[in-house]
């Protein structure tokens, strides 16, 4: 008789489902319905905040798609993210029109300063949301798709491959700081007005982009999910696992990491599109291999190949670093280094995946059946 599978739905992820939507209707309650003087107000700038840690963990879920289930290890996943972020970005700064500081309704201010007399190719359509929002998924799935077929077929993997990737975001670091690249240069894109009519900066607008980005991060992990633990998930595992003995048996190897690549990459621009106007800025610094670097030890400390882990590690190091670089801020770097290592010597599969190895010795030792592999 076949072994079954893992459920679609474990208790772990159920967990996490029922708090991203309890937290998609409370949080707006909290911060809108409930008086300031009350317990339960929670102020906008906490909303922004936990909004942000929130896209923050869409970026570590759509790392762990390719780094634990299909041992891809990207060090430029922060490029995809910044892609998407650029896109909104765009978008935002076409709905200022003539209410910028130049006051001219069909240049950004940044063009006017630089004397430019008409609006770029690249900006075309940008005044569109549905072309934005189509961009903002396109764009970092081009880009991972051309980047993933010329390094998957050449069959590079390990080391070689992160490099390559880290390589790629400093490439768009570079060209994204210049100024004749029509994207604002060093100051990036800022100062946005409205979305979709609704004003940025208003509370009731923070709060539905939180409960946005939290329902987004819930079926971004129902998708993850649903590859995981299919057929074709099982080959993702067996690639991370023995590629070159995956290969042997017949798979075309460099498709299946091609696909789950492009579909990360897309996750990581619904990220960075989440995270731009809830920060109020886009720039080229979210190109930083920094960035992607970060990413990494989220998913290293919640638990790789855990999916639930790695946006718990996510929220987990940007709350320490929101109350850090508050108390120490040039220590920061450090405490970061610190945890990484730690994680590594004391809990090397992170922090879910430590408790399920726990739980499973223990329903061992009573005598109950070993809990499914994620």
């Amino acid at each position: 008789m076949a072994r079954a599978g893992p459920p679609f739905l474990d208790t772990r992820g159920i967990i996490f489902l029922a708090i991203l939507i309890a937290a998609a209707v409370l949080v707006p309650v909290m911060a809108l319905a409930m008086p300031p003087g009350s317990f339960f107000h929670m102020p906008v700038y906490l909303v922004a905040l936990f909004g942000k840690y929130l896209c923050f963990a869409l970026l570590a879920l759509a790392l762990d798609l390719v780094w634990g289930y299909c041992g891809v290890l990207s060090l430029g996943h922060g490029a995809f993210f910044a892609l998407g972020g650029y896109a909104m970005g765009m978008y935002l700064m076409r709905q200022i029109g003539s209410r910028g500081v130049y006051g001219n309704p069909d240049l950004p201010d940044f063009m006017v300063f630089l004397n430019w007399k008409e609006l770029p190719w690249t900006w075309w359509g940008f005044s569109s949301f549905p072309y934005a929002m189509m961009m903002v998924l396109l764009l970092p799935g081009v880009l991972a798709f051309a980047f993933g077929w010329f390094a998957f077929r050449s069959r590079v993997t390990g080391v070689y491959l992160s490099i390559i990737t880290q390589a790629m975001t400093y490439a768009l670091l570079l060209a994204f700081f210049r100024n004749d690249m029509g994207f604002g240069g060093n100051n990036g894109l800022t100062d946005f007005k409205d979305i979709l009519g609704f004003s940025v900066q208003a509370g009731s607008t923070r709060a539905a982009l939180f409960s946005l980005s939290a329902l987004m991060l819930a079926g971004s992990y129902l998708i993850a999910r649903a590859i995981t633990v299919s057929k074709f998930g099982k080959v993702l595992i067996a690639i991370r696992d023995a590629e070159s003995r995956t290969r042997f048996i017949g798979y075309r190897v460099e498709t299946y990491k091609l696909a789950v690549f492009v579909v990360s990459a897309m996750m990581a621009g619904a990220a960075g599109a989440l995270y731009v106007p809830q920060v109020g800025i886009i720039n080229p610094g979210e190109f930083s291999t920094t960035n992607s670097i970060e990413a990494v030890i989220w998913v290293a400390v919640g638990g790789r190949g855990t999916l639930v882990g790695a946006a718990l590690g996510a929220v987990v190091v940007n709350f320490a670093k929101t109350w850090f670089t508050g108390v120490l801020p040039e220590f920061w770097l450090f405490a970061l280094g610190l945890i990484f290592i730690l994680v590594t010597l004391f809990l090397p599969k992170g922090i879910v995946g430590t408790m399920s190895q726990w739980t499973s010795r223990e329903r061992r030792r009573a005598g109950g059946a070993p809990a499914a592999a994620e």
